[in-house]
């Protein structure tokens, strides 16, 4: 109740003032504080409060090395939201995690979440029993990825890895289109 009350006296303090201001220097105070108020308070939530930045698909380095699998999912899918991509509901049954999206020129996206980028034996994939219309897969792993990481990678050919520094990078906000071939 404190708080509110604070937060009322001081919106009313600013009323008061843009009133004042508005009898002395006319209309156009009001139209100034209007448009300064709509320019200033996104700007400040998006700076100031963790939850709402993370929510809209900005992490700091810190944030990223704080998260475990689940969380490192959660913020790739929002990430993936920001850049103009629809994340897809989970397929059941995976003991992995997964996500996938696509976006509005119909390219779809997977990404697997491992410490290395090699499959393991149990799921190598055959080409013909990849899903139909996946553009781009993603290995995302916090850390570096190896030199035989890299080359199976290239192999495959429609995998990109996301290595720590492009996670940071993406997690700032870099679009993923810049990092990967992902239009």
């Amino acid at each position: 109740m404190p708080a509110f009350a604070g937060v009322a006296v001081v919106v009313c303090g600013v009323v008061a003032g843009v009133a004042e201001a508005y009898r002395a220097l006319g209309a156009g105070v009001p139209v100034a504080a209007l448009v300064l108020l709509a320019v200033a308070a996104p700007v400040a939530v998006r700076r100031h409060r963790p939850l709402a930045r993370r929510r809209l698909g900005h992490y700091t380095p810190e944030e990223l090395a704080d998260l475990d699998t689940d969380g490192l999912v959660l913020a790739v899918s929002r990430m993936l939201r920001r850049d103009g991509w629809k994340v897809l509901p989970p397929l059941t049954g995976q003991d992995r995690p997964r996500v996938r999206a696509r976006n509005g020129q119909g390219h779809r996206i997977e990404v697997a979440f491992r410490p290395v980028a090699e499959p393991l034996p149990d799921e190598e994939p055959a080409r013909s029993a990849r899903r139909k219309g996946t553009s781009l897969r993603l290995v995302v792993h916090r850390g570096t990825f190896s030199h035989r990481d890299v080359q199976w990678a290239r192999r495959q050919g429609d995998i990109q890895l996301i290595d720590g520094p492009r996670l940071r990078s993406w997690a700032h906000g870099t679009p993923l289109n810049r990092l990967t071939d992902a239009s």
